[in-house]
């Protein structure tokens, strides 16, 4: 079987990807899979590194704020656009796909328009729980839409046939165990905060945490580890304005950035953080209650109806940005940490939204719609 996976621009649409991959090989050694994805972007270094034939499109997304800049920026997406229907079309011929997959970013979709185009089977896993524009426009020549959760059924047309997979998620995530975490982490019996707001670091989620540091540093109440990111490396210096000896508090692990993060999701007993679509995925197979602060910066807003999701299940606590600030995250945080049975059940239905065999129901959906070929 050949088979043809586009998708990238973030980790979000990038680790689905290369999972789905992974489950293929496992599954079919003898498959051969080439990877589309953008010269410059991270799937440049990721899809390589892991061991896949990768070839590139040039593709940008339309810019909607008006500026000189902008502007600049459209006409070459325009350029893009005019130019990636011939090339999408040489990478189809040259390596003659059975099928195609898309796990979203702008260059999932000229090459598999392309694909449906030339008659071959395409199928889409969206991510989020508000389709982007990408799943929105193929999905209407796809054989499947796998949905991360119901919730984005209802977004799509009446005519899309989807089914509900899940996101795909590294094993350890599924397997660590909390008491074998706790004790790698050499924790004691306080409960564990857990807060990040991504690699480059979310300014406005490290201001609201530098006053919650400082108290957690001068009370003791709680262990917390917190990931400032990239370009956050100037808060320790702010928490330590605020007379706390970050060195000399044992509950504190404040770092650039988590590179266990299997290990310490699975110690934590509240979780901060971004609404993305894998992260929760993530706090779903884990059980964990959390406090989600969707960013605004990103498309459709679609971080707002992944938290959505949890939230109406009573499966997480939401603070929108424009209403953030160290005292309602305090507030917020603290009032679940104090209510040990509220958290408890925060993070069972959480657990509940789990679905842990996501890369198995996406291959059975492969094999299915290979056997009709």
């Amino acid at each position: 079987m050949r088979i043809l996976v586009a998708g990238g621009g973030t980790a979000g649409h990038i680790n689905p990807a290369l999972a789905i991959a992974g489950k293929i090989k496992e599954k079919d050694k003898s498959a051969e899979i080439l990877f589309v994805g953008r010269p410059e972007g991270m799937e440049s270094i990721l899809v390589p590194k892991a061991g896949y034939n990768y070839a590139t499109m040039e593709v940008a997304g339309f810019q909607r704020k008006l500026s000189a800049e902008n502007l600049k920026r459209n006409l070459q997406a325009v350029g893009y656009l005019i130019s990636s229907g011939s090339k999408a079309e040489k990478i189809i011929n040259e390596f003659k796909p059975d099928i195609g997959i898309g796990t979203g970013g702008y260059v999932s979709g000229p090459i598999l328009r392309k694909a449906a185009q030339k008659g071959i089977p395409i199928i889409i896993h969206e991510q989020n729980a508000f389709p982007g524009v990408t799943t929105k426009m193929l999905s209407r020549y796809a054989e499947c839409v796998m949905l991360a959760v119901e919730d984005a059924k209802k977004h799509l047309g009446s005519e899309v046939k989807w089914e509900v997979t899940g996101n795909p998620l590294r094993a350890d995530v599924l397997t660590y165990s909390r008491v074998a975490a706790r004790k790698e982490l050499e924790l004691d019996e306080r409960p564990l905060v857990l807060s990040f707001g991504g690699s480059l670091g979310a300014r406005a989620i490290n201001e609201a945490l530098i006053p919650f540091l400082a108290k957690s540093g001068k009370e003791g109440k709680y262990n917390h580890i917190h990931a400032y990111g990239q370009y956050g490396r100037w808060l320790p210096e702010k928490v330590e304005e605020l007379g706390v000896k970050i060195k000399q508090c044992s509950n504190l692990d404040i770092r650039e950035y988590i590179e266990d993060m299997p290990r310490v999701l699975a110690a934590a007993d509240l979780v901060i953080c971004r609404a993305g679509a894998i992260t929760l995925s993530e706090l779903q197979a884990q059980g964990k209650a959390s406090v989600l602060i969707p960013s605004p910066n990103v498309a459709e807003n679609h971080q707002f109806h992944n938290a959505m999701a949890l939230v109406k299940r009573h499966a997480a606590s939401i603070i929108e940005e424009n209403e953030l600030n160290g005292e309602k995250l305090i507030e917020t945080a603290e009032g679940l940490l104090n209510s040990p049975e509220e958290l408890r059940q925060m993070g069972v239905n959480a657990q509940k939204m789990a679905i842990v065999d996501s890369s198995d129901r996406i291959y059975s959906i492969i094999q299915k719609i290979a056997s009709k070929i």
